[in-house]
């Protein structure tokens, strides 16, 4: 093998494992994304969730108390 075809042969093997060191750090990098978008995901679910029991809890505090306005009764 010439002396120039083995260097070509070496210079596309280095390029070969840079290009796959860069997709291992694209790849890496894609699931950090991932994992953080699941995790606020998750979070934001479940404050929505607190948010709609803590609605749903006033809003029968409030038709308990109209109806008490609409039969007359004290709300002392």
């Amino acid at each position: 093998m010439a002396h120039g075809q083995r260097e070509a042969i070496q210079k596309q093997i280095q390029q070969d494992w840079a290009n796959r060191e860069y997709i291992e750090v694209i790849t890496e990098s894609i699931k950090k994304i991932a994992d953080f978008l699941n995790s606020f995901d998750m979070s934001c679910r479940s404050r929505l969730a607190s948010l709609n029991e803590k609605l749903t809890i006033l809003e029968r505090k409030i038709d308990y108390l109209e109806a008490r306005v609409t039969k007359g009764d004290a709300l002392t």
